[in-house]
């Protein structure tokens, strides 16, 4: 198994946790789906991603997956010791780019769950329930996982968005 969880999530995690929301915040008024993702590298430079699934057309179009694909100009150290803070926890697909792209550490907010329990479907399509701590689990590198961490903002920027 290749899947550790710290336990200890810091207020500097937090706050980047934040920040990731307010970049939810900006994919929803822009008109895609509440998701924001940041990579916090270990020198402190910042890549920030939003959903763009709607005004990209894309629906591989995550905040995660453009994180990675924005991290990917990175050198392979530099993703391995970074960290990845996400509004809300990576679906099977982010999880699997975020395991391809080596990044060490993942700190999420809102539970793959507690969306699941606010989102019916999506455009007909019913969530896919598979955590990623499951997907992380079945690879051969250890990702440290920290969350859900419970903060009111994650869960407010997608009230009203799926109904």
């Amino acid at each position: 198994m290749a899947l550790v969880t710290s336990g200890r999530v810091t207020n500097g995690d937090r706050k980047w946790l934040e920040r990731a929301v307010a970049l939810a915040w900006r994919a929803r008024e822009r008109g895609d789906h509440p998701f924001g993702a940041l990579l916090v590298t270990p020198h402190g430079g910042v890549v920030e991603a939003l959903n763009s699934v709607i005004t990209g057309a894309d629906p591989t179009g995550h905040a995660e997956t453009n994180l990675v694909r924005l991290a990917g100009k990175t050198d392979r150290a530099t993703r391995s010791a970074g960290v990845l803070y996400t509004s809300t926890e990576p679906c099977a697909m982010c999880a699997g780019a975020i395991y391809w792209s080596g990044i060490g550490r993942v700190v999420f907010a809102l539970s793959e769950q507690g969306l699941a329990d606010m989102v019916a479907d999506e455009e007909g399509v019913p969530p896919l329930r598979l955590p990623s701590r499951e997907v992380f689990a079945r690879g051969g590198r250890p990702i440290v996982v920290d969350g859900p961490v419970g903060l009111v903002s994650a869960t407010a920027v997608h009230e009203g968005f799926w109904g």
